[in-house]
């Protein structure tokens, strides 16, 4: 006796499933070859349907790309911030792929520091050649190249003065990693042992100066908006003196924590560790901006 045959819905479904996991035939963009499935078996290219060009599938492309950028970078920020030494450990141990590299994050910050700058019209690591001959501890020595300088050119000090200060705008954005190398070696020297790489040093180093230049950042967005509502011009001595105050006691508060969750220091290690890197930090930014102007000088 024949009896109806009834198609199982889940055997439909499954069949259905996997016709819309096959296409056409299409040839690959890429690699040129003539494949069936939806995505190109060799390089993972996807058949483009009518479906891609739609606008509605652009702004869903969109806020994918920026929801996946912006939760990475704003996690990391968030570490670095508010978590001293916490990034330095997670590359060192894991986990590392939620979180932006050392390097990758540095260039971030420093980008984000010359656009506010910029922004703010205020100059902190790119000191105009009148400042360095005359306002600077090296001015002396400063006045006696410059002059043997624009001899040699047949320039005058204004000619060359313009030539100058847009090199030096340029070499100071570009060359901040200088300041972090000899960071690295002091950290080394004061707390490298044989059972950390001493690669980590390194690492530590860009991370405390992606929170430095961010903490530029924001002190000179304060400083902006200050002078904005009628506070003293930035660049007086009061204003520079205290933007220098608050920088060290945030460098020295940061270094604290962040020397104790890396290097696991204590006690009378920890405080001169902390008061070392300190000093460093405040005599790099003269250091740095010596280095720039001698940079500068030569190549130009």
């Amino acid at each position: 006796m024949l009896g109806t045959y009834t198609a199982d819905p889940r055997r439909t479904t499954a069949i259905e499933d996997l016709a819309m996991n096959i296409a056409e035939h299409w040839t690959c963009a890429k690699c040129q070859r003539t494949v069936a499935t939806r995505y190109c078996p060799d390089c993972g290219e996807a058949r483009i349907q009518p479906v891609d060009l739609s606008l509605k599938h652009l702004l869903g492309e969109v806020y994918r790309a920026i929801t996946s950028i912006d939760s990475k970078l704003l996690r990391t920020i968030r570490s670095l911030l508010f978590h001293p030494g916490f990034l330095t450990n997670a590359y060192l141990h894991g986990p590392r792929k939620p979180y932006i590299a050392p390097f990758q994050l540095f260039l971030i910050a420093n980008v984000a520091f010359f656009a506010v700058q910029s922004w703010a019209s205020i100059k902190i690591f790119s000191t105009p050649l009148l400042s360095h001959l005359h306002h600077q501890d090296w001015s002396e020595l400063a006045q006696q190249l410059v002059n043997r300088k624009i001899a040699e050119q047949g320039l005058s000090l204004a000619e060359y003065a313009v030539r100058f200060d847009q090199a030096a705008a340029l070499n100071a954005k570009s060359l901040v990693i200088l300041m972090a190398l000899p960071f690295a070696l002091l950290v080394m020297l004061l707390l490298g042992s044989k059972a950390r790489p001493a690669v980590i040093h390194l690492f530590f180093a860009l991370q405390f100066y992606a929170f430095e230049l961010l903490l530029l950042s924001a002190l000179l967005l304060i400083v902006a908006i200050d002078t904005w509502v009628g506070g003293p011009n930035p660049a007086s001595s009061a204003a520079d003196v205290s933007l220098f105050a608050v920088q060290l006691f945030a460098a020295g508060t940061y270094l604290f924590y962040a020397l104790r969750t890396v290097y696991e220091v204590r006690g009378a290690r920890l405080w001169l560790s902390v008061l070392a890197l300190v000093i460093a930090v405040g005599g790099g930014v003269q250091l740095y901006r010596f280095v720039v102007f001698l940079i500068t000088l030569y190549s130009t």
